[in-house]
């Protein structure tokens, strides 16, 4: 009965059963959905869900010659994650899609949620051949929800969509409405700067350069997958040329970002934590760009002889000098260069200061029976003649620094009250001569080992900025940036060509005096043996070649200047701080300098600790007590070595021995101190370099490494003065090139720091927070306030040079033991 019962029902079941599923299968759409033809600028409201989906249809005809974009603008109440709305516009080349609510995903998880979003389709531009074309765009509006969702849509061609030269533009973009934009270079242009500006520093935005390629990455996450790009705050810059683009037009895109954190800002308080964030009214950017040529190819050969004329300039300079210097020793060497009854010439070549020295008359003379050396240079005891002289590298201080030295006569000079330079230049000259080239070798070395890595490293830098187009990686000055060949900035690195000609230059001045004194020595003249400062020419050739690295270095940083390569540009700067004022203190104390070894040792302490501050020294304030410790205990040591000739020993007998001095010298009995000169410049230095540490301490600056060298500058030219004052103290005078070099030294100083601390960028900032101090160029409409920099710090360091390689030509004829010590 069951089995008849169901024959007799399956007619009706199949006559039921293909409508339920013909209900069915069209109630998910198994029919197509009719397209609606739509109008642009037209605003359409309607539903969705999973059942009902909508398809519309905007036409147009395109033309040649004319770029039409289209934008299409979507909006929904809806903030259901689950089940959000679904957006697919289909063109002849591509597919554009994206969801509402739409969503950002910012640092730690935390997301934010758009209702409104609005995007440009890539634009179509037939070709000539084709003529007039009609193009057709659909937009699927389409949701998986089980109940209805509201949304609006606006379709719209753009009137302003490519950007013209010269001519500003204003928009706004938000992180769900980003724009972009097409740029067709003109015939005449092959470089253009492309300058964007805002008047509010947030929200953070993006600024992208891409080839004309669909699609256009124009959101947050993929804006960094083509072309070039950099962040933005208020300002930023970048430099576009034809020959990287085939089709000589690009597209410039303007992503606003969800957060600030990239840009140096903070995530506010009232949407901290995880979770979603509806925030879209305050992420709107007000933006402005202008697009203007750059410089030709005719300016980067005017900016590059300029470079080098100027500098070839000190050259033809010296030139000169030298040519009027040797007519008038010409002129003094056939006229005799002394007079017949000056007595000058008949002073015993052994012992021109005792045989001419009354007695009683010179504190610091030494007579032949307490000398134990350097007297008698000529005598055959001593070893070699002076003409015998070797600058072998390979030989170490140990070698030949063998003099037997006294130990309770060297006590007992070094500590007399009166000294005088024969007092201080008692060793063998071919010795101490010797001991200063140890510096010239040893820089050229550490110059080598420090220079190819460097170099390595800069190349690398460049290649990823090429490679990946983030322009964040280095900090340039975008508004004044250059680019030439692999180089992104060819004026910061072309504008320090003055270190590495006016370094050479120095070279070959201290060169051509250096032969002069060997021809001197070689024919015994009186007053190169017995008279003047001591000729000793290592720390000279050591600077020459400081100033020269420096400028290798400077161009290597500034290839891709940021904050791991900051020590490229000041290692050097702090050694030839230190080179002169070793030179300086080597002037009138010959025996008792520094050796290179120590020296240079120092220096690399020096920037061990720079180092550090950049990487800790922010907001540290442990590390900055223990810096500030270290530099007073390293001034208080210096300090004891200087005022005791280096007589004062420091090891673990030093406390014992300060507090007896201390007690002695101030409880005991309050005498006036031995050495007052050496004292009031000591008291002085401290009081600076106390000042430096406290200053560190207190205000904690974060451009440790600019910190680093002011302390050095100004120990340099605390100690400068203090010579120069002392010279003219003891009725020494300053000879008319000394006079010129310290004028000019201190003008173009003063106009190099002018333009030193015109920042232009930094990297102890963001990118984007660095971009903000960018300026013009100044100089040729090539060179900014910094190259400016390079050239007259270059100029002012080499007449630095000349003032310590000319200061004392007065005491040329001055007998050693009337030339006092300071």
């Amino acid at each position: 009965m069951r089995g008849f019962a169901l024959l007799c029902g399956l007619p009706w079941l199949l006559g039921v059963l293909p409508q339920e599923l013909q209900a069915g299968a069209g109630g998910r759409s198994s029919r197509p959905t009719p397209t609606k033809a739509a109008d642009f600028d037209r605003v359409y409201a309607g539903t969705v869900n999973i059942n009902r989906e909508e398809i519309y249809s905007f036409n147009y005809t395109s033309k040649p010659g004319q770029v039409d974009a289209v934008r299409v603008y979507v909006k929904s109440d809806s903030e259901d994650l689950q089940y959000p709305i679904l957006f697919v516009v289909r063109q002849q080349k591509g597919v554009l899609s994206w969801q509402v609510p739409l969503i950002f995903r910012g640092l730690y998880q935390r997301t934010y949620n758009y209702q409104e979003v609005s995007r440009t389709l890539c634009p179509s531009e037939p070709t000539p051949e084709m003529g007039p074309s009609e193009q057709i765009i659909f937009v699927d509006v389409a949701s998986m929800a089980l109940f209805d969702i509201e949304y609006e849509l606006l379709v719209t061609r753009l009137k302003s969509f490519q950007l013209t030269t010269d001519k500003a533009f204003n928009f706004t973009a938000s992180p769900s409405q980003p724009q972009y934009f097409l740029y067709k270079f003109p015939p005449d242009v092959d470089s253009v700067i492309i300058k964007v500006v805002s008047e509010t520093i947030y929200p953070c935005s993006v600024v992208s350069v891409q080839d004309i390629v669909c699609p256009v990455y124009d959101l947050d996450h993929n804006v960094e997958f083509n072309g070039v790009y950099q962040s933005m705050t208020k300002q930023a810059a970048i430099t576009v040329q034809k020959k990287d683009f085939p089709s000589e037009q690009f597209f410039v895109v303007f992503v606003i970002k969800p957060e600030d954190y990239a840009c140096g800002g903070s995530v506010p308080s009232s949407i901290k934590g995880k979770g979603n964030h509806t925030w879209n009214l305050q992420r709107t950017k007000s933006l402005q760009v202008t697009i203007v040529p750059s410089i030709k190819e005719s300016d980067y050969v005017q900016a590059m002889l300029f470079s080098f004329l100027s500098f070839l300039s000190f050259y033809l300079g010296s030139l000169i000098v030298a040519f009027v210097h040797y007519v008038r020793v010409q002129r003094k060497t056939s006229a005799g260069r002394y007079s017949p009854d000056d007595g000058s010439g008949t002073v015993a070549t052994s012992h021109p200061i005792t045989t001419g020295t009354p007695e009683g008359s010179s504190y610091g003379a030494i007579d032949e029976s307490s000398s134990s050396g350097g007297r008698q240079l000529s005598s055959p005891e001593r070893g070699p003649p002076h003409g015998s002289d070797t600058d072998s590298s390979v030989e170490e201080e140990s070698d030949f620094d063998t003099m037997p030295e006294i130990e309770s006569d060297k006590n007992v000079i070094r500590t007399k009250m009166f000294l005088y330079l024969s007092d201080l230049s008692r060793k063998d000259r071919r010795i101490v001569s010797k001991k200063y080239k140890i510096y010239f070798w040893n820089i050229i070395t550490i110059a080598v080992f420090y220079a190819l890595p460097v170099i390595q490293l800069v190349i690398t830098y460049q290649t990823v900025v090429n490679v990946t187009g983030n322009q964040d990686i280095c900090y340039y000055n975008f508004l004044c940036a250059h680019p030439l060949g692999v180089l992104s900035a060819f004026n910061n690195v072309l504008s320090n060509v003055g270190h590495m000609l006016l370094g050479f230059l120095f070279l070959l001045i201290v060169l051509r005096k250096d032969i002069l004194h060997r021809h001197s020595l070689e024919a015994k003249d009186t007053y190169t043996l017995e008279y003047g400062i001591p000729k000793h020419f290592g720390l000279f050739y050591a600077m020459g070649i400081a100033l020269m690295m420096e400028g290798v270095l400077s161009a290597c940083y500034h290839v891709c200047p940021n904050y791991s390569n900051f020590q490229f540009d000041t290692s050097f700067m702090y050694m030839i701080a230190g080179l002169c004022m070793l030179k300086l203190y080597q002037t009138r104390h010959p025996d008792i300098n520094a050796s290179a070894y120590s020296a240079y040792a120092s220096f690399a302490v020096v920037i061990c600790l720079a180092v550090l501050g950049v990487v800790f020294g922010k907001n540290n304030v442990w590390f900055w007590v223990i810096f500030s410790v270290i530099h007073i205990v390293a001034s208080l040591a210096l300090s004891t070595q200087i005022y005791y000739m280096g007589r004062f020993k420091i090891d673990f007998g030093i406390f014992r021995r300060v507090v007896m001095v201390l007690y002695t010298d101030c409880f005991q009995q309050c005498s006036r101190p031995m050495y007052m000169d050496r004292m009031v410049l000591l008291i002085v230095g401290n009081l600076v370099n106390w000042s430096f540490a406290v200053f560190g301490l207190v205000y904690r600056p974060r451009d440790f490494a600019s910190y680093m060298l002011g302390i050095f500058i100004c120990n340099l030219l605390l100690y400068l003065a203090f010579y120069i004052i002392m010279k003219l103290r003891s009725s020494e005078k300053l000879l008319p090139i000394p006079l010129f070099c310290i004028v000019a030294t201190a003008v173009v100083w003063a106009a190099a720091l002018y333009f030193f601390f015109q920042n232009l960028s930094s990297w102890e900032e963001t990118p984007a927070e660095s971009r903000e101090k960018n300026r013009p160029c100044v100089l040729l409409g090539f060179f900014d306030d910094h190259d400016v920099w390079h050239f007259l710090s270059a100029a002012a360091l080499f007449f630095s040079f000349l003032v310590l390689l000319t200061l004392d030509d007065d005491l040329d004829s001055v007998r050693r033991d009337k030339i006092p010590v300071f």
